[in-house]
């Protein structure tokens, strides 16, 4: 007799194995964000991938479920079906906070792993399955929990993971800043570098520990604990160096950058995508197009920043404050000229600067800078799984990928707020979050 499980029975605490046949009722569907959605769907899951999308609502007899295999049915007719969220920068190992100068010296790469694995499980039942973190103290941490989630051991996002942050000596990502030196040096990392040599050698050290991808920081940024403004920091023989050593590597690479300067310095020296963009101007876009580089805006980022920098009560420190009141209210402008401008965004947020499990705030700031509910979805399934270079694993509900589905109460097209509150989280074919 075949054994049926209903979703209601199903508890997020003990999620369905993904060997497990699934059937999911749609009631809307947007499999391919940037198509229209359709009504009345059954999605069938075998073995953690998408099976087949069939019109109407199929039982497990019409799928050709054999009588001894497990089947469980989610009841999602009164839901809006889409694919699981892909968040294009995040810090998954730590979150900002009044404490965070003095955990930096308190708290062991173990003790990061701990926390992030609490920040990667509120990140998936916010609905994110996918996430790109973009530098992580030594990436100790990181990785472990990377290899955790993807062996099934701790509950999270699939990460891609770049570690550490290649960075110019004293720079935005170098990290020692404001510390007495014999404890600055504790904080040593082999991705701070000078010279192209160095900064070739640092790059294939990211990859020797595991990096799935580089990350470099081409300018200054708001939250390093220096007054050294936001212009570029490498320089450009620099930049082609970690560019090409990374490609060469079979890595992309992504570049952190605010002032203009870095970012066309960036975008010349070929990297794949620009973190942040905030002083971009024609030329900037000119050169987005030309290389088919992406942008991730991190809105949510400048938005975050400008509130603590207001509050007097904030653990800011002088050049934090200073930078930050600058940077925030450029970012809006820089969304709408990008979008204007025809430049590829994938969806981004900075998250670990803002809370975990917060990343769809960032939806809403994406469409007050002119973008529609459905491109804003867009730039965080299609767009960010074909800036990570997955767009045969993830992006879409379609045949063969990985079965990343999330659903909603509302419909997100009429008002993209109902991103905030998911209501089911599928990964790779487990059920972590159903609803009520």
């Amino acid at each position: 007799m075949r054994k049926i499980l209903i979703a209601a029975t199903v508890c997020a605490a003990m999620p369905a194995h993904a060997a497990d046949i699934a059937i999911i009722h749609a009631g809307k569907l947007l499999a391919v964000p940037g198509a229209p959605a359709r009504d009345a769907q059954t999605i069938v899951v075998r073995d953690g991938k998408i099976a087949s999308i069939s019109a109407g609502y199929l039982d497990a007899a019409a799928i050709g479920a054999g009588d001894g295999d497990p089947v469980r049915i989610y009841d999602l007719k009164n839901s809006f079906v889409l694919p699981g969220l892909i968040d294009s920068h995040v810090h998954i190992t730590n979150e900002n906070n009044p404490q965070q100068r003095l955990q930096a010296v308190e708290m062991s790469d173990a003790d990061d792993a701990i926390a992030a694995a609490g920040f990667a499980k509120k990140t998936l039942m916010a609905g994110f399955t996918t996430v790109r973190d973009v530098g992580a103290g030594s990436g100790d941490a990181v990785f472990a929990l990377r290899d955790g989630i993807a062996k099934g051991d701790v509950a999270g996002p699939r990460i891609f993971a770049s570690g550490a942050t290649v960075s110019v000596t004293g720079g935005h990502g170098d990290g020692t800043q404001g510390y007495r030196d014999d404890i600055a040096e504790l904080f040593h990392s082999a991705a701070v570098c000078d010279g192209p040599d160095a900064c070739r050698r640092a790059v294939r050290e990211q990859v020797r520990r595991g990096a799935d991808h580089i990350k470099l920081t081409a300018t200054g940024g708001v939250l390093s604990n220096t007054a050294a403004g936001l212009e570029q920091q490498f320089f450009d023989d620099e930049l082609a160096a970690i560019v090409d050593a990374g490609h060469k590597m079979g890595r992309k690479v992504t570049a952190h950058a605010h002032g203009v300067g870095g970012i066309n310095a960036a975008l010349r020296a070929g990297v794949d995508s620009i973190e942040h963009g905030t002083y971009l101007d024609d030329e900037s876009i000119k050169l987005f197009r030309k290389g088919g580089a992406y942008l991730v805006p991190t809105l949510l980022a400048g938005a975050t920043v400008v509130d603590m920098a207001k509050d007097p009560n904030s653990h800011l420190l002088p050049p934090q404050r200073e930078k930050a009141l600058k940077v925030g209210p450029k970012m809006h402008d820089m969304a709408v000229q990008a979008k204007k401008g025809g430049v590829k965004i994938a969806f981004g947020t900075d998250t670990g600067v803002s809370k975990h499990g917060e990343n769809a705030r960032e939806f809403a700031l994406m469409v007050a800078a002119g973008f529609t509910p459905m491109e804003a979805i867009k730039a965080a399934t299609v767009n960010a799984a074909d800036h990570l270079g997955k767009s045969d694993m993830i992006g879409t509900i379609s045949p063969g990928k990985a079965a990343d589905i999330i659903a909603v109460d509302e419909d997100p097209l009429a008002d993209i707020n109902a991103l905030l509150d998911v209501d089911f989280v599928m990964k790779d074919g487990i059920a972590y979050k159903t609803p009520d």
